[in-house]
């Protein structure tokens, strides 16, 4: 039964405001969530493989400072299919691997030429890593360069592909700190970035420092 009060519609206004903006809070609220929630997963995503890329990098300079690693050739250095997709040694640019061979018919200047390279490649490699005739430090390096091998990661938007690269990305850095702490090494996310990872820090440092330790302030004497 309808009501024939001529003040209804004057009486109910915060009923119809309150109607209208909740119909207007709910269209803007779907439209930034959908917005947010592509940047959000963008920037999530980008710096997943940001650290994946890190670790693979590092895995790639560890490969070449092996000597086992660096001395055989691609086909040889590759592991099983069940380690790893590939080897570290298919894709890195080891100074071992970049020398200019003589062959049959070639003069004795481009002969020479490629000797004097050859030489100023090995008298910029990489030193090799302690202790160095290590396999299992051998095999870490080899698996880890397969979790984060970039051709097997997927970019695909779905749980199940997440859940992999999630799962991978972390089963790697549990084994980049194994290999750390086998090297004696360790580089932090801010050395990294600030360019100051020439210098690998040992983890037998002191974690914290107070100002306690610094000792007895000594007070200045009164005249």
């Amino acid at each position: 039964m309808t009501s024939d009060d001529i003040f209804d519609d004057v009486l109910n206004l915060e009923e119809d405001f309150y109607q209208e903006g909740y119909e207007h809070g709910y269209r803007d609220g779907a439209e930034g969530g959908r917005v947010e929630g592509r940047s959000v997963g963008m920037k999530q995503g980008y710096e997943k493989f940001v650290e994946a890329g890190r670790l693979q990098g590092r895995a790639l300079v560890w490969a070449n400072r092996i000597p086992r690693l660096r001395s055989l050739p691609p086909a040889q250095s590759q592991p099983s299919k069940e380690e790893v997709p590939k080897s570290p040694q298919t894709e890195s640019s080891s100074p071992s691997t970049i020398h200019t061979s003589s062959h049959p018919g070639e003069n004795a200047g481009n002969s020479v030429d490629g000797e004097d390279r050859h030489n100023r490649s090995r008298s910029r490699r990489l030193p090799d890593l302690m202790p160095s005739n290590n396999a299992r430090l051998e095999k870490n390096v080899a698996t880890l360069y397969g979790m984060v091998e970039p051709g097997t990661l997927s970019t695909r938007n779905e749980d199940e592909a997440v859940n992999d690269f999630d799962s991978r990305l972390k089963g790697a850095q549990g084994k980049l700190k194994v290999i750390e702490r086998v090297v004696g090494e360790k580089i932090t996310m801010a050395d990294s970035d600030s360019g100051l990872s020439s210098s690998p820090t040992t983890t037998g440092g002191p974690k914290n420092s107070n100002i306690e330790d610094i000792g007895r302030i000594p007070v200045p004497k009164q005249e």
